[in-house]
Formats: structure tokens, C-alpha cells, sequence
């Protein structure tokens, strides 16, 4: 339920991987020499516009995926706000379950970030949260990002009253739509209601979306979309003052693979739109019966109400993380999510096509392990952090990881994210290393 994406159609999956390979040697970085990966990216640009409803001058970027796409995002509107004249250290406004990648992005770039808290009953950014920030901060304010939906929570913020809002202030608008983006359009296509998240929204200003995710593409792919060209060169890096060949880069990336491109093309192609509106339909109706399933096990609840397919789910009597070790043992593997301040710890639901067949299943086997869970103690933090630290499973050796986590995620939790980050670093620069 977490990082693979499958529409359960081989035939698509095959086409996707024999145009990786095909394109293995191709570089994007030069359209005159490679002529073809202009017309996969103006492909793949034009399929994304028609998509979220972008007007006649709205251009865009196929990127490596979701975090170069916010990456990118920011860069376009620091540039922008430059050219109003402003000076010093822009700022960018967003939620607190805005996508990391943002964070990084202000860390790259040299830029201010002013977290706002969502709504606690809906967990949406709302746009009189949004305001307060805005006249906190003041001139440097250069972007206000909104989701559609979070990641943590799956629920799509009240983006067409943020726009507005943004626009009144002269401050540019990105939607992040990187995970849910393709199931809001494709949804809306078909006739379904949904929020209003796109390019159509007055105030918008970009909008991301990865066909990695639920283009059902391999990985990695999304795209970047601008309302016109003026905003979109921004992101552009050109230089020719060194006795080499002229160099122009339309993304963070110099040479750009361009196999990813292919295999998202293919991939399309093979869906079609009659397939990807069966894919997108199934993991919807799978996300409902889910949704509804778990609120009819007790000790369980919803997080928020799904407006895609993602599912946050957490109790309030029992422990997810231990949910999650009880799943595991069935054969499910849920993403567990820490807490934040009051926001509790939850396990996430990314859902698939595939899951639809599989509803009961699950649901059963949730059932089951919230059961179990509700007869052991909630997991916490060991007193000496230190120690727990040391005694953490070596993930280098192969041994793979214990049957039980949830103390390992508690300890995580446990800790201020001051400390947790480096710690975590460290974790992930020990998995890394050159022995043999």
C-alpha cells in the first residue's frame, strides 16, 4: 500500500519497460540531436494541459518526479518575485502536510519557509490560515503551496479560495498534485465531483503531477506545468560563455534521460483513455469500500475524508504502528506515519486498481490485526534514546529488518524532529557505505 503504483494490465507494464529499454542510450538533454524526445515531452505536456484544464498559453516541463517538480516549482516563483524587484530572502507559505520536497527545495535554494497548521477536523490548508500568513510574512512572501491531496491525509485543501487569495496578494500559486493529480482529472472527466484543484483556478500558478504514480509509468517521471512561458523560463538555465557547446538546461538535470519519457509515452498510449479511466475508477471505488470498511472495526478511524486514493488511518485506543506489525505478518505492508504535535500517528494507504479485487481481504485481515493490537500496550520511546539508537538493527548486513517495528517507529516518533532528522541521516549514511 506505499511507492508501487499498478493498473493491473501486464500488457501496459510491458510496453512502458520495452520503451525504457529502447530509449536507454537517448539523452534529452539535446532535442537537436535527439529530435524525438521533443515530441515525447510536448506529447506528454499536451496529454498533462488537456488533463487539468490548462488555457491556450499554458506551457510545461517533464522532470525526474515529484521532488525536482517542486523543486522547480519554487525556483519559478523566487525568479518571479525577483523580477517584481523584491529583494533579499524570499518566503514560501505552506501547510504542515505539505510535501517535504518543498522544504528541500527552500534549503537549495536559499529561501524562507512559514509552516501553517490545517484545519484539525478536515486537515485542509484553508485560506484564512493562508491570509494570517500571508500578512505575517509581508513582502518576502513569494509562493503559497497547496496539495492536491496531501500525502499524509489524502484530502485535497481549499484550493480555489487560497488562488484567489494569492492573486489578490500578488503572490504566485502552486498546486501540488504530484500523487493525485492524473485521479482528480481523469475522475473529473468521467463526470465525478471533485474539488476544484487545477490550472483552471484563477491564481494558479503551476501545477505538478507524476506519471510515476497513477500514469502507472516506470519510474522516474512528472511533470511541471506553468499558466504561460514568461513564468516557465524562470526554471530555464542557459550559458554559453566557456569554449564548449552552449548549454541549456530545462531542468535541474543536465543530461536527462530520456527512456522515463518513453516509457511514460508508451505506457499511455497502451491504456489508453478508456484504460485509464477503468484504473482510475477501480482504485476510487476500492478507496471507498476501504474507507467504509474501516470505520466499522472498532478502534479504528479515517483521518480526514479521502478525496483520491490515499487512506490515513489511526486509533485512538490502539496502536498503528502495531497494526502495522500485525498486518505485516499477514502479508500487507502499510506506511507508517509519526505524529506531529496533536496530529496523532497513522498508517497510510496508498490504493490501487488492484485493490479492488482484494477489499475484503484486507479489511478481514485489519480487522484481525487491530484486534491483536488492542490487547498490547501503545509502542513508545525507551527512556535512554542513546542506547536504542545503538541497538537498532544493522540494515547493512542482509539480515533484513526485525519482524516487529513498532518500537522502532515509536522511537522515531519520540523524538523532536530537530534530532530525529540527523538521526535518521545517520541511519541512511550507514545503509550506504563501500564495504563489500
Amino acid at each position: 500500500m506505499a511507492y508501487v503504483y499498478d493498473a493491473g494490465r501486464e500488457d501496459a507494464g510491458r510496453a512502458g519497460r520495452e520503451a525504457l529499454a529502447a530509449f536507454g542510450e537517448v539523452n534529452a538533454l539535446d532535442p537537436l540531436t535527439f529530435p524525438s524526445v521533443a515530441r515525447l515531452e510536448n506529447d506528454l505536456v499536451a496529454w498533462a494541459l488537456d488533463l487539468v484544464r490548462g488555457a491556450p498559453d499554458a506551457v510545461g516541463t517533464v522532470t525526474s518526479g515529484g521532488s525536482e517538480t517542486c523543486i522547480l516549482a519554487v525556483l519559478a516563483a523566487r525568479e518571479a518575485w525577483r523580477t517584481r524587484g523584491r529583494s533579499g530572502r524570499a518566503t514560501i507559505i505552506v501547510a504542515e502536510t505539505a510535501h517535504p520536497a518543498f522544504i528541500k527545495a527552500v534549503h537549495l535554494l536559499d529561501m524562507d519557509v512559514h509552516v501553517v497548521p490545517v484545519e484539525r477536523e478536515s486537515m485542509r490548508l484553508t485560506s484564512a490560515a493562508v491570509a494570517s500568513a500571508i500578512r505575517e510574512v509581508g513582502d518576502s512572501a513569494a509562493l503559497v503551496v497547496v496539495s492536491a491531496p496531501s500525502y499524509p491525509h489524502g484530502v485535497v485543501d481549499d484550493i480555489e479560495s487560497i488562488a484567489s487569495l494569492s492573486q489578490d496578494a500578488g503572490i504566485a500559486c502552486h498546486v501540488d498534485g504530484c500523487i493525485g493529480g492524473v485521479v482528480l482529472g481523469v475522475a473529473r472527466r468521467m463526470g465525478m465531483e471533485v474539488p476544484a484543484f487545477d490550472l483552471s483556478v484563477p491564481g494558479v500558478s503551476s501545477f505538478g503531477l507524476d506519471l510515476h504514480k497513477y500514469g502507472f509509468s516506470p519510474k522516474g517521471v512528472s511533470i511541471l506545468l506553468f499558466a504561460d512561458t514568461t513564468y516557465r523560463s524562470g526554471t530555464y538555465f542557459a550559458y554559453s560563455a566557456w569554449p564548449g557547446y552552449p548549454l541549456v538546461n530545462t531542468t535541474l538535470q543536465s543530461t536527462k534521460p530520456a527512456a522515463p519519457m518513453a516509457a511514460a509515452w508508451a505506457t499511455l498510449a497502451v491504456l489508453g483513455t478508456a484504460g485509464l479511466d477503468r484504473a482510475v475508477t477501480e482504485a476510487l471505488q476500492a478507496t471507498r469500500h476501504l474507507a467504509d470498511g474501516i470505520a466499522g472495526i472498532p478502534g479504528i478511524r479515517v483521518v480526514g475524508h479521502p478525496d483520491a486514493t490515499l487512506i490515513a488511518l489511526t486509533g485512538d485506543d490502539v496502536d498503528p504502528f502495531r497494526i502495522a506489525d500485525y498486518m505485516r505478518e499477514r502479508d500487507w505492508v502499510l506506511q507508517p506515519q509519526p505524529s506531529l504535535g496533536d496530529l496523532p500517528r497513522t498508517l497510510h494507504l496508498t490504493v490501487q486498481p488492484v485493490s479492488l479485487a482484494t477489499v475484503e481481504l484486507f479489511l478481514t485481515d485489519l480487522r484481525a490485526a487491530t484486534e491483536a493490537a488492542a490487547r498490547d500496550d501503545w509502542a513508545s520511546a525507551p527512556e535512554d534514546l542513546e542506547a536504542a539508537f545503538a541497538d537498532l538493527p544493522d540494515l547493512t548486513s542482509g539480515a533484513g529488518l526485525p519482524p516487529r517495528m513498532a518500537e522502532v517507529h515509536a522511537l522515531i516518533d519520540g523524538l523532536p524532529s530537530n534530532v530525529r532528522d540527523p538521526a535518521l541521516g545517520a541511519i541512511f549514511g550507514a545503509l550506504f557505505t563501500s564495504r563489500r
